[in-house]
């Protein structure tokens, strides 16, 4: 950070546009690699000495006197060109990259909004995806079984009232937050803690893909920036800073989540946290976002009234009278008997065979039933759980 002798913060003036001017992209793209840099010192620079360009003019003990390090001073005098070049040209060789700057028409409104605004954002797929209203869905890389059946339900239902779902891609309640939006046919963004040049964790590789088709990936860091530990924090401002929203699913008491809730409410955006069980780690977070203000979800409705979304979301009790009723008022008295053991955390069937009283054969075929009816889900480990009446 620039010290107070520089003359400004970003909270004591208006940024000047014309830094953003497309002639300047080269010069904002290699002080993306000044190391140290951040945004707030990269636009501050820029102020100071008139535009980006202008940065790689400055004398060496100027930029002493205004705090830069010895190491951003001497990349400043022999910046990394050809690294500008490889992002030029890989944005000019495939027309789903782009290279977006706050002056471009498709950089997300919401996120010019915040003070820390990256001035140079990388985008792969639908560019277009990146100014619609978003959620920033977050959670756990360790979900429980519930947390993996509220999060993909819950994205699929907002996906399916026109919200697009943006996380970062992790694995855990991130994955499964693209995977709902997508199973709806929806929009999703993925926010990565690295340069779009590879996709981490590596799992996810073909989802990456399937969000491309008809959403987008987002990255502030250059192309060849690998994963580190430190990044991912750092993304998290613009998880929230193009959302209206963030919700938490499930979060430990010392989770990334709560970091992005935080951002969340630094940049005035609604926190949205689902309760869990008092004895499941994984919920502390959300019961502790809760008692800081976050507003208690239980469905859809609570998320959608609050976002200003006017367009209706029935009610689970109306999903469960109008869609899975029916199902159940038709089972026979073992199947019945057997669902009225399974609940919303897993169940061995061991335990079922033992709370049941029925043979384990009986057990087993009504199991297979149930879950071609869509009613429960097998877990691994011959662990049961009843699907919620939205899916």
């Amino acid at each position: 950070m620039l010290p107070s002798s520089a003359g400004f913060t970003l909270e004591e003036r208006m940024i000047d546009e014309s830094i953003f001017n497309e002639g300047y992209l080269p010069f904002l793209l290699a002080l993306l690699r000044v190391p140290g840099f951040g945004s707030r010192t990269i636009m501050q620079l820029c102020e100071y000495a008139g535009s980006p360009e202008l940065v790689f003019k400055l004398p060496p003990a100027e930029l002493e006197s205004l705090g830069v390090d010895k190491n951003a001073i001497e990349f400043i005098a022999s910046p990394h060109w050809y690294r500008v070049d490889e992002d030029i040209e890989w944005q000019a060789n495939n027309n789903s990259h782009h290279i977006l700057t706050p002056a471009c028409e498709n950089y997300p409104r919401l996120l010019r909004e915040v003070v820390d605004f990256p001035p140079v954002i990388y985008a792969r797929g639908q560019v277009t995806c990146l100014d619609s209203l978003q959620l920033g869905v977050v959670g756990t890389r360790k979900p429980t079984a519930d947390g993996r059946r509220l999060a993909r339900s819950f994205c699929r239902q907002l996906a399916e009232q026109g919200i697009a779902i943006t996380s970062g891609l992790a694995i855990g309640i991130d994955t499964v937050a693209h995977q709902g939006a997508l199973e709806a046919g929806g929009v999703t963004l993925a926010v990565m803690g690295h340069g779009l040049s590879e996709v981490y964790p590596r799992r996810n590789r073909k989802l990456a893909e399937q969000i491309c088709d008809s959403g987008v990936l987002v990255s502030e860091f250059p192309l060849e920036y690998r994963p580190q530990p430190h990044n991912f924090p750092r993304r998290n401002r613009i998880i929230s800073g193009m959302s209206r929203g963030v919700l938490v699913v499930e979060a430990a008491r010392k989770s990334g989540s709560l970091i992005t809730a935080q951002c969340a409410v630094d940049q005035g955006r609604e926190v949205f946290a689902i309760p869990g069980a008092i004895y499941n780690p994984m919920a502390r977070g959300c019961h502790s976002l809760i008692r800081e203000g976050a507003k208690l979800v239980e469905q859809v409705v609570d998320i959608v009234e609050e976002i200003g979304l006017v367009s209706p979301v029935p009610e689970a009790g109306e999903i469960e009278s109008t869609g899975r009723q029916p199902l159940i008022k038709g089972l026979d008295a073992e199947a019945k008997l057997l669902l009225d053991n399974i609940g919303n955390l897993p169940a061995h069937i061991d335990y079922l065979v033992e709370t049941t009283g029925l043979p384990t054969d009986a057990v087993a075929v009504n199991l297979t039933k149930l879950e071609l009816q869509g009613l429960i889900e097998c877990m691994p480990g011959a662990n049961y759980i009843r699907k919620p009446f939205e899916t």
